[in-house]
C-alpha cells in the first residue's frame, strides 16, 4: 500500500472514530469538561480507549527502525518539559475549554461545512502564522 493511500485511509478512520466517540461534537466535549455542572464522563473512556491501543503501538514503534510501510521511524527524541511545552500545553487546553473543539476535530466540522470547524481552523491558521512571525530571525 502506497503512503498517501494510507494516510487517506488513516485519516478516515481517525474521522470516523471523532464522530461516533462524540469528540467532533463542541457540546459534548464541553460537557465532559464541566466538572462544576452536568459532567458528562463518557469522553474519558474514549480517551482511556486511545491510551490503551497508543502505548502498545508506541512501545512497539521505539523498537523499530523503519516503520510497516519502510519509512524511517521518526519518534520525538526528547522528553524534557520546559517553558515552551508547559505553556503551549496551557494555550491548547485553555482553546479547547472556550471551544470544545480541538484541531482533529476541527477538521471534521470544517469538511462538514460548519461555521463553528471554519473558524476554528482560522484561529488556528492565524495562531500558527502568528508563532511563525514571533518565532523570525531579528534582522540587526
Amino acid at each position: 500500500m502506497k503512503t498517501p493511500l494510507t494516510a487517506l485511509l488513516a485519516g478516515l478512520v481517525f474521522g470516523l472514530g471523532l464522530i461516533v466517540s462524540g469528540m467532533a461534537n463542541p457540546a459534548k466535549v464541553l460537557a465532559f469538561l464541566d466538572l462544576a455542572g452536568d459532567w458528562d464522563p463518557s469522553l474519558a473512556l474514549v480517551m482511556a480507549g486511545a491510551i490503551a491501543v497508543g502505548m502498545p503501538a508506541f512501545a512497539y514503534a521505539r523498537r523499530m527502525q523503519r516503520s510497516l510501510l519502510g519509512e524511517a521511524m521518526q519518534l520525538p527524541a526528547t522528553t524534557r518539559i520546559d517553558r515552551r511545552l508547559v505553556l503551549g500545553s496551557l494555550l491548547f487546553g485553555i482553546g479547547w475549554g472556550i471551544a470544545g473543539i480541538c484541531p482533529g476535530p476541527a477538521l471534521v466540522l470544517l469538511g462538514a461545512g460548519q461555521v463553528k470547524g471554519v473558524l476554528f481552523v482560522v484561529a488556528i491558521l492565524a495562531g500558527m502564522l502568528l508563532f511563525k512571525w514571533l518565532q523570525r530571525p531579528v534582522v540587526q
